[in-house]
Order: C-alpha cells, then structure tokens, then sequence
C-alpha cells in the first residue's frame, strides 16, 4: 500500500513572527534616519543643517544606499560560510545600533566639518550594519519554511515586504515631526531606540528557530569556489563550462553553483529600476522643496512627509495583488512577468516627475500632492519589482547559495545608486548644483528605463525556472 501524502500546511511557523517584528522596527530606523537626510544635508546651517547644494546632497546619500547594499556580500559570506546567518543578524545589528548613536550625537559638534564627521562614521555603521544583515533576514525567513510549506512564500514574503512598509510608513511621519519640534540630534536618536528594539525582538524568538549550518560545518564548498574552478580547470573539448570543475566538486556543490548563474543574467537588468526607486528619498524631496505644502487630518505634509506615501500604497497594493489580481492571471503572474511590468511602470512613473518638474521651473505653484501620482505608478511598480524579486531569488537558488543570491539581489540595488552617483558627476553643471532635480534629468532616468524594461522582457520570455510552479505563476 502506497504512503498517503501528508496533508498541506496552511499556517506559517510561529516564530515567523518574530522576524516580521524585528524587520518592521528595523526598517523603522533605517528610513526614519533616511527621511530626513536629505534635508539635513542641504539645510541652513543656522538651522542645524549642513548647507551642502543639491548635487552634493544627491552625490551623498547614494554613496551611502550603495555602500549599504554592496555590503550583503559581506553578510552573505560570514553567514554562509562562517558563523550562520542568526548569529550574523543578531551580532551585526549592534554595529547598526552604534552608527544611530553616532548621529544622534550630531548636535554635539560645533562645527560643519564635525558634523559631517560624525555623518560619515554613523552612516559607515550604519552600512555596514543595515548591509551585513540584509541577505540573512530574508533568506532565514525562508529557512524556517518546510518544503511542504513551500506554497506560503509567496504570501509570506508578502507579509515580510508588508511589515517593510509599515516601518517606513510611521518613520516617514514620525522622524520628521520630532526634527521639527526637537532638533536632529533627538530625530536621529529615536531611529536608534527602534534598531535595538527590532535586535531584542529578534532574540526572543532564538528557541524556536530552525538553524541552517555554514558550509564551515557542512564543508560544502561556496559558489566562488566551484566558478573559479570551472573558469581556471582542464576543459576537454566537448566538455560543458562546469566539467571542469567536476573532478574537485560533488556534483551537488556543481548543480549549486550552476542555479547561481542564470539569476545573475536576470539580475544583470535590475540596477536601473532602483536608481528611479531610491531617488525617492533624494531628488523627489529636493523636488518636494520646491512645492507647496498642505495639511491632511492636521498633520503638516511637505516634502519629507510625502515619503510615507510609499510605504501607504505598498500597505494596500502588496494584499491586493498578491490575494486578488496574481492568482487571478495564473501564468501571467510569473515571477520575471511582473518584473517586467513593473519596469514599465517605474519608467512611466518619472515621465509625470518630469512633467511636474517642468511645471514648476515654469514658475507653478503646485500642491506638494501631486506627487502622489508618480508615487502611485512607482510603488506598483515597486511591488511587481522588489517584492517579486525577493521570492524570486529564493525559490530559484540551490539551498546552499541562498545567502549569496539574496547579497546578489542586494547589490543591484548598490549598483542602482552607483548608477545615480555617476549620473550625478557625468552630467553636473558648474553652473547649476541642482541640475539633479531636473526636467532632463528625470526625462533621461525614463528613457534609459524604457529601453532596459524592453531588454528584460526579452531574458524572462527565455529564462527556464528551476520551480516549475514558479513558471504557472504558483
């Protein structure tokens, strides 16, 4: 008599519960002391600002997103290979932790060049506490999932990009309305109080998680190892690209490596779309400075503020896709499907930017709400982009590789905000220091979107799914 399959698991492990919690306060203080950076950097001094141009602000904060972000692979490597990934994210939060006090103690320097100091050593902290965490959050979402669970990650990654937001959307509100009243040195402070909390809330949660040991203890070997070895071996003729690593590597560790490669192809495309994403927290307010504020319910909405429009319409978006429109339009909602919808989008979204921001060289007064249509089209694309994209390198690495590919994942984003840096410099006008927050300049950032969006839907029409699920939208 056969076996009978075990019966489906509809509900998530409970301590999924405390890494929610913990990603929800975390993602409270990185863009809570995000929030405000930008107009920290190009306020009066007088103000306690730091009188900086528009084009440095810029320059600036996506040096920071991209060290921020290319530290993953440091993350990846000490987790995957040295010290697991919840021993990672538990010890590499206190760094994150120090870098918010450092700003905090902002107030403290009496001088332009010793404020700068101190935000140059809390933002270093800071990157490298926020990126050495990041591929091991998600990925150790993942591990605590059986593989008969395996059909709740989409939903749970879902939730996970959910709590994201609901961080970001209180921070958004929050840090300004206490920089207003309180000064920096307290604005910055609180995002602190909020990363020791997400660090106490992951910690309660140590017993009942599942651990996956670093290759240090299963001596399995890393996907640089295996690819140097492929790229530098013997290859007889007739050989495929990975035989030549086959006389030192289990055909196990190749057929890891090798889930490596492809994912990095469709990843290849992505750094575009978060150099539109990120200037959100960049040139959007600078543009937003330049708008007329109003009021909502009481509260003062300007610039800074229109942030937490972002993390809102994520709220609402991520249920209904995920719960109506994707199960709705089956194989159309394949993983590299939506990413290629929501390169569009992002490209459309910075038209309406351009169209705003031609108005106001115009010499228009318009509502600072405006902005909320591009920041409609951007976040639906975020949707379809970022949080697709979370399930996507999870479901398709190898279990070894999970931790690199997430890093991989991470480091588009780095190299979007590279992007904006050297777009920043390649066209920076002596004449104009703001040539950032341009009509140009979001003209241009559209352009470059539209032609890759095209480029990307030609590589997901060829990609093959290691998850066959994955392919029917499942």
């Amino acid at each position: 008599m056969s076996a009978e399959p075990k019966p489906a698991i509809v509900r998530w492990p409970r301590q999924i519960k405390y890494i929610v919690g913990n990603e929800a306060c975390e993602r409270f203080s990185y863009y809570g002391m995000r929030s405000i950076l930008a107009g920290y950097i190009t306020g009066a001094v007088l103000k306690g600002g730091l009188g900086q141009d528009a084009d440095a602000s810029t320059e600036i904060i996506h040096t920071f997103v991209f060290a921020n972000y290319f530290m993953p692979l440091f993350g990846a490597w000490l987790s995957d290979k040295i010290i697991g990934r919840y021993h990672t994210i538990l010890w590499v939060s206190l760094f994150y932790c120090a870098g918010h006090g450092v700003l905090a103690c902002s107030d403290l320097a009496g001088t332009v060049h010793g404020k700068l100091l101190l935000l140059y050593t809390g933002m270093a902290l800071i990157a490298f506490g926020s990126g050495g965490i990041k591929p091991c959050v998600s990925a150790f979402m993942g591990d605590q999932f059986k593989p008969e669970q395996s059909h709740l990650l989409q939903k749970a990654y879902g939730a996970f990009y959910w709590a994201i937001n609901l961080g970001s959307f209180f921070s958004f509100l929050a840090i300004p309305w206490i920089k207003d009243r309180h000064g920096y040195s307290l604005a910055f402070g609180v995002p602190g109080i909020f990363m020791a909390i997400a660090t106490f809330i992951f910690w309660l949660g140590t017993k009942h998680y599942v651990h996956v040991p670093p290759s240090r203890e299963t001596k399995s070997a890393g996907f640089f190892k295996v690819l140097f070895a492929a790229l530098s071996g013997p290859r007889a003729p007739g050989q495929d690209f990975w035989d030549a690593a086959r006389g030192r590597f289990s055909e196990k560790e190749i057929d890891a490596a090798k889930s490596v490669l492809p994912i990095l192809f469709v990843f290849a495309l992505i750094p575009i779309f978060f150099s539109l994403f990120d200037q959100t927290n960049s040139t959007w307010v600078l543009q937003g400075g330049k708008m007329v504020p109003t009021k909502i319910l009481g509260l003062d909405i300007g610039a800074e503020q229109m942030q937490s429009m972002n993390p809102l319409i994520v709220m609402v978006l991520v249920p209904l896709f995920t719960l109506g429109i994707y199960p709705r339009i089956g194989r159309f909602a394949s993983p590299l499907r939506r990413m290629s919808y929501g390169m569009f989008l992002a490209a459309a979204s910075y038209l309406v930017v351009a169209a705003l921001q031609r108005q106001i060289e115009a010499g228009a007064q318009l509502s600072v709400l405006w902005q909320t249509v591009p920041y409609v089209i951007l976040t639906a694309a975020e949707v379809l982009v970022s949080t697709t994209g979370l399930e996507f390198a999870f479901r398709e690495a190898a279990p070894e590789m999970k931790s690199i590919v997430m890093s991989f994942w991470l480091l588009t984003i780095a190299f979007g905000d590279l992007l904006v840096v050297a777009v920043t410099k390649l066209f920076s006008n002596a004449g104009d220091p703001a040539a950032s927050v341009s009509t140009n300049r979001f003209l241009l950032y559209a352009g470059m979107t539209f032609v890759v969006a095209i480029l990307f839907s030609v590589v997901a029409a060829f990609y093959r799914y290691r998850d066959p699920a994955a392919a029917q939208g499942k």
